[in-house]
């Protein structure tokens, strides 16, 4: 097995940064365009395609991820065990957003769940401005940020699942990943929002997250339910001219939304 750190210079807990500027720097040395072909060797040739290789490799969080667990566990069969670089352990020790969001997914995937859903709440509430997306490609955020919602719904953590399937949703509209598996992303925020958030958080932030899907426009059918849940919150809240706008607004795009008959008769006729 190649070592990819040795072969791009640059030690195990090297930064993303890191890996980049060494690469861009042994690249212009090997790159064929950058070597008078007739002078250029096979070894150099080959050279080159084991440092492409390499740079893929760790540039990638879950191939890196994938790297650094093979390459632990090759050190640990050939007896080396006080050498052997634990990687989830380095990114313990880091506080910066980037490794914590590495954490997050590493953890996911290595049958550490509670703890990633412990670590993204804890991420999300002590950290406002904290964004998973800002430190992986689309696909892998898409990927690994469902899965992370399908575990915070096991855990009822619904409003941070709510808020996570919203935003890959949004991204899905505007880049078409799922494509034929979309209906299942769909079917869980469905799920979380129709059925699952109302009475398991507070009004407000049932809002909030209702507030976010509603944006989204998925379909009037959808949005329409979506705003029968927001007119009883805001009835609950005390503001009744806002129930009434809501629920008015729902049935208008949708008359056949469904709507408990107290509801309808508390802010449509008692308002």
């Amino acid at each position: 097995m190649e070592n990819c750190y040795k072969i791009l210079g640059v030690h195990p807990t090297a930064s993303a940064a890191e890996i980049k500027r060494a690469y861009r720097k042994k690249a212009k040395e090997l790159h064929p365009d950058t070597v008078d072909a007739a002078s250029l060797t096979k070894e150099q040739t080959e050279a080159f395609h084991r440092l492409v290789q390499a740079y893929e490799i760790l540039s990638d969080f879950h191939r890196r991820a994938m790297f650094d667990l093979s390459r632990a566990t090759h050190h640990k069969s050939e007896g080396v065990r006080g050498n052997s670089f634990d990687y989830r352990q380095w990114l313990l020790e880091r506080q910066d957003p980037e490794s914590r969001a590495k954490l997050i997914f590493f953890d996911l995937l290595h049958g550490r769940e509670d703890e990633s859903v412990a670590e993204f709440i804890r991420m999300n509430t002590e950290s406002p401005g904290f964004s998973l997306v800002d430190w992986f490609t689309r696909e892998d955020f898409m990927d690994y940020g469902f899965i992370l919602c399908e575990e915070l719904v096991l855990r009822s953590k619904f409003y941070d699942a709510s808020l996570l399937i919203t935003r890959i949703i949004a991204m899905e509209q505007s880049y078409s990943y799922f494509r034929h598996f979309f209906p299942e992303v769909l079917l869980l925020a469905r799920n979380l929002w129709l059925n699952q958030l109302e009475g398991s958080v507070s009004d407000e932030l049932a809002l909030d997250a209702w507030e976010a899907a509603l944006e989204l426009a998925i379909s009037p059918k959808d949005d329409a339910a979506l705003l029968v849940r927001m007119s009883g919150a805001y009835y609950r809240m005390g503001d009744g001219y806002t129930a009434r706008v809501c629920l008015e607004e729902g049935l208008r795009l949708d008359k056949r939304t469904k709507v408990p008959p107290a509801l309808k008769k508390i802010v449509l006729e008692e308002i």
